[in-house]
């Protein structure tokens, strides 16, 4: 998402949500999203992982200058394709790079840098026809072979990047990916090389590309041939999102393990060039003249405003052009004529949970699990935490999804059930549970959303449940690790693409993102397995409906809410596209269509 994926977060509700992303979090990520406390940058030097970043001070535009301003929210904790999950992670890569592959107004799949692709009869070997002349932001070729380096790194273990297993099935890759770390540098190359004739860079003779810089600069280097372990019809999808973003290997290698923070490295094939990124401050993106489609109008600027009350009282005073609408604030934009005016609310592509860590105490006992949920109010958290910008959920596919449930109940606001299920838990009384802690990302709004929560569990459970804030990017950087990962805390996960695959195999299926809280379930497996490999589309869906069930049933989170898209755009962005996956910002998707009208800014 992603994402989260994200594995991937919106601004306003974002403080909370993994994507598309991770999702990807949310985010989702996403596993993909989190709402994070800015930090001051009080010089132009940084200083990331005891390594020194030299970043030019970003002027101010000035009132006339037509330039899109994005407050984003939390600054990202990573921006590299391979290893990024989570929705404002992404949001930065989905500008600088394009996949072979990419999403339309309508989320359909459509031609990227790929200008074609073919699956042969039983969809177990997939080729694309890379566009011919295709260059990166820097003028420099891009063809096959860099498309290869990037999917070899994805599945590479050593990069272990939080969505790698979304390529697992190209032929090899979950064995090399899962390499025992005892295993022999014979073993490793062994596991390697069975996926280095799985992902074959093709010259015009259907021979293998020249290796290295020589196969960078080749040509006719311009099909690129998957050979996948088993059917799966929806590979070329999968290829749309940022896993397989060409990064080049040259400035990855250069630039070390924070290449990611400098324009000199961050050379796309995307819509946008990176300018500079003044961390926690501010990012620029100029319109990239190689981009091999629809030009960009204006640059863009991403801020990392993450107290969504601060971010209203700057859009207020137009230093914003797009910010995330948070729901403290709707009753004052709807008092508002021209406020009002700007909002822009239409339905998301995220799921919302309350995650309990499954490996530790109380919550390893799913009647504990069931206890915490069955005492949430879901329909007064979306009227007075979220004043209406959601709707109430007890199932992790979204409404208008592939793989909705309808009617689902369990796991339903019931209090008296709730304390029936804690006494027939191994405790048996809230007295007998260990300390019960909240973690979240601390802005004060967010402080409000999780007392709301602790107020649930002490008046309808008798748990006191402490709370835990932390500082954001500290919080997104927790929840990516089944080590780290707090015991209880939020977040939530935003389409990667419209397919329950996306939903179930991505997200739950063991290895995956729900193995950050210790989620693996032999017979969910088994479920999406067999429905990630079958032709039948009946069958399919019959088979993660199954999954999704036995998900619900083992009660691993307390499913929350489904979110809107709630922002608030001034009336000079001119040209806004929107898709239900604007996890990031409304027209995200799209962003090339945006312009600015000059003659209706500010004088």
């Amino acid at each position: 998402m992603k994402k989260l994926t994200l594995v991937g977060i919106i601004v306003a509700a974002m403080a909370l949500i993994l994507a598309a992303c991770s999702a990807p979090a949310a985010a989702p990520q996403v596993v993909r999203e989190t709402v994070v406390v800015p930090q001051t940058v009080v010089a132009a030097q940084t200083v990331v992982a005891q390594q020194t970043v030299v970043v030019p001070a970003t002027p101010e535009p000035t009132a006339a200058e037509k330039v899109l301003r994005i407050n984003l929210g939390s600054y990202p904790d990573i921006v590299d394709p391979q290893k990024s999950s989570f929705v404002n992670e992404i949001a930065h890569l989905n500008l600088i790079y394009e996949g072979l592959t990419k999403f339309n107004e309508k989320l359909e799949t459509v031609p990227g840098a790929a200008e074609s692709w073919e699956y042969n009869d039983d969809a177990t070997q997939l080729t694309f026809k890379i566009r011919p002349g295709l260059k990166y932001s820097d003028g420099t070729p891009l063809n096959a072979a860099r498309f290869r380096y990037s999917l070899m790194r994805n599945i590479n273990p050593e990069t272990a990047g939080e969505y790698a297993f979304i390529t697992d099935e190209i032929a090899g890759a979950p064995e090399w990916r899962g390499v025992a770390a005892e295993a022999t540098d014979e073993e490793k190359a062994a596991l390697r090389e069975v996926v280095s004739q799985s992902v074959l860079a093709l010259d015009a003779s259907g021979q293998p590309c020249l290796e290295g810089a020589e196969g960078y600069a080749q040509e006719d280097c311009l099909t690129l041939q998957l050979t996948l372990s088993k059917p799966a019809p929806y590979f070329h999808t999968v290829l749309g999102i940022w896993v397989g973003y060409p990064a080049k290997e040259e400035n990855i290698t250069e630039g070390g393990e924070i290449w990611w923070t400098s324009p000199k490295y961050q050379i796309g094939n995307g819509p946008f060039i990176l300018n500079n990124m003044e961390p926690f401050v501010r990012a620029r993106f100029e319109p990239n003249p190689n981009y091999e489609g629809e030009k960009a109008k204006v640059p863009i600027e991403y801020a990392y405003i993450t107290d969504s009350a601060v971010a209203f009282q700057a859009y207020k005073n137009n230093e914003f052009d797009i910010i995330g609408l948070a729901a403290e604030d709707l009753a004052t934009v709807k008092a508002d004529a021209e406020l009002n005016k700007e909002a822009l609310i239409y339905p998301g592509s995220c799921t919302f949970a309350v995650m309990f860590h499954n490996l530790k105490e109380p919550f390893t006992d799913a009647k504990v699990r069931e206890a915490f949920t069955k005492s949430l109010d879901r329909d007064a958290w979306v009227q007075d935490v979220l004043k209406g910008l959601g709707s109430p959920t007890l199932t992790w596919i979204p409404p208008g999804y592939p793989g909705y449930q309808e009617g689902e109940t369990r796991g339903a606001f019931d209090p008296e059930a709730a304390k029936a299920a804690l006494a027939a838990s191994t405790y048996g009384t809230a007295a007998a549970l260990p300390e019960v802690v909240d973690t979240f990302s601390d802005t004060p709004r967010n402080r409000t959303r999780n007392e709301f929560l602790v107020n649930q569990w002490k008046t309808n459970l008798g748990v006191d449940v402490k709370l835990n804030p932390v500082e954001s990017t500290t919080y997104t950087a927790l929840t990516k690790d089944v080590e780290t990962s707090p015991q209880m805390f939020i977040l939530g996960w935003c389409a990667d693409y419209p397919d329950p695959q996306n939903w179930l195999s991505v997200y739950w299926k063991t290895g995956a993102f729900g193995e950050r809280i210790g989620y693996s379930n032999p017979d969910f497996d088994a479920l999406v397995n067999e429905a990630d490999t079958t032709s039948d589309p009946a069958k399919r869906a019959e088979l993660y409906a199954k999954a999704q069930d036995l998900l619900i049933e083992s009660a691993p989170v307390a499913f929350m809410w489904n979110n809107v898209n709630s922002y608030l755009v001034k009336p000079w962005v001119t040209g806004l596209v929107t898709t239900p996956q604007d996890s990031g910002w409304a027209g995200i998707q799209v962003p090339t269509s945006i312009d600015i009208d000059a003659s209706k800014l500010p004088q």
